[in-house]
């Protein structure tokens, strides 16, 4: 279905087919105050489409970034995963760009610093930029300088013209969430010297369409990105991707590397033009590479309602695992909730005593598992399944098991 009032994101085309419709949700990470349940909560559309003309796949409700983001309550830190891949990308970076005192390190929404201490920690001054000024206030508490503001053309320009422009700009799973795509890969333009390189990762659409993660869909991700959008978005601001990995964090995403085209020399790394090649051969820059997703979600919620709905009638105790954005979107839009899970828990502090968008559910700290022994958890974060079944392991040893609901529903 093509929808004729909706413009891209990235290239402005009008060529846009709908690919899923996930109905009306609430705000993935708008947690509910205990004692507020009875209020109304704000819902809007969920619809994902894609673009013919530049490929890029994007949701086409834009929530105020205001709303979403100035309050949050996602803190990268308390993911030992992320901690992990933070220190590796880094320790990376100072090698191979030779990085010292003399140099500038910038992140797009930093969070609470957990990626730029590293540097911190190395003798590198770093800059954060990071909206949410709860998260932004740690992160400076911590020692990781932070100015409370989003991050685009116009702050961009000012930092360069304060002569704070960067050797290495990150921004990790942040361009998904800006509706002005072409406001923010300008504003990189604007902020990297000349032999400085932007590293930039989000989830790719690859591993969302072939491993079915819809649940990475909700209102904070705008866009869905194929290294072949990416590519036509980034040239169009003076900006080459002149290199690009695959990587298994966050169910499968793309890091790229990107430096001004003037720096450059003609050929792109083997990998890029390999990638670019191979998303063509796939289809996945023409809509029928999409066509089945729609289908395939749904024949997921039956088989794990099934599943649950089973384990319920057999007296069974159900509870969930990760009070996460991508669960939000898999608790409303299967319609599970109080009848199916007792409650949920969830490693940060930031989120326990509070409720669930939409399904109300406790969000309590993960010892609950053990006082209460429930038969079964579903894990909402599946994307951290090791290091989640790993930290799990008593009450995986008194008989618990846990249910994955993404690609295909497995109980272990």
């Amino acid at each position: 279905m093509t929808i004729e009032s909706f413009t891209c994101r990235a290239c402005r085309g009008h060529e846009i087919r709908t690919i899923l419709d996930l109905g009306v949700t609430p705000l993935a990470n708008a947690l509910v105050e205990a004692g507020e349940s009875n209020q109304k909560e704000e819902s809007f559309p969920l619809v994902v489409v894609f673009c013919a003309t530049c490929s890029l796949v994007q949701i086409t409700e834009t929530v105020p970034p205001e709303t979403l983001f100035r309050n949050y309550v996602y803190f990268s830190s308390f993911s030992d995963t992320m901690l992990a891949h933070a220190a590796t990308i880094a320790k990376r970076l100072v090698k191979e760009r030779g990085l010292g005192p003399a140099s500038l390190v910038v992140e797009a929404a930093s969070n609470d610093g957990y990626l730029l201490r590293n540097y911190v920690e190395a003798g590198i001054p770093v800059l954060g930029v990071e909206p949410a000024r709860n998260i932004a206030a740690q992160a400076t508490e911590r020692g990781v300088p932070t100015v409370a503001e989003f991050f685009g053309a116009e702050l961009a320009e000012r930092l360069a013209t304060e002569g704070r422009k960067a050797d290495v700009f990150h921004a990790n799973n942040v361009l998904a969430h800006v509706a002005d795509l072409n406001g923010f890969v300008s504003g990189i333009a604007s902020v990297l010297k000349p032999g400085g390189v932007a590293v930039i990762e989000a989830p790719y659409v690859r591993d969302m369409i072939e491993h079915l993660e819809f649940d990475t869909v909700y209102h904070e991700h705008l866009c869905y990105f194929s290294l072949t959008a990416l590519d036509a978005l980034f040239r169009r601001h003076g900006l080459s991707i002149i290199d690009c990995e695959r990587l298994a964090i966050h169910g499968g995403s793309l890091r790229i590397f990107a430096s001004p085209t003037a720096t450059l020399s003609a050929e792109a790394s083997a990998r890029v033009k390999a990638l670019l090649a191979e998303e063509k051969a796939n289809g996945m820059t023409g809509e029928s590479y999409y066509r089945d997703f729609a289908s395939r979600v749904w024949a997921l919620r039956d088989s794990l309602r099934a599943t649950l709905g089973k384990l319920k009638a057999a007296g069974k105790r159900i509870a969930a695992y990760g009070a996460s954005a991508k669960g939000s979107t898999l608790l409303n839009v299967f319609g599970l909730g109080r009848a199916e899970l007792d409650f949920v828990v969830d490693r940060s502090p930031h989120k326990q005593g509070k409720f669930t968008p939409g399904t109300h559910l406790e969000i309590c700290p993960p010892e609950r598992l053990l006082e209460a022994m429930p038969d079964y958890v579903l894990l909402l974060t599946w994307n951290f399944k090791d290091e989640i079944l790993s930290q799990q392991a008593e009450y995986r040893r008194r008989g618990g098991h846990f249910v994955l609901p993404v690609p295909e529903v497995l109980v272990v």
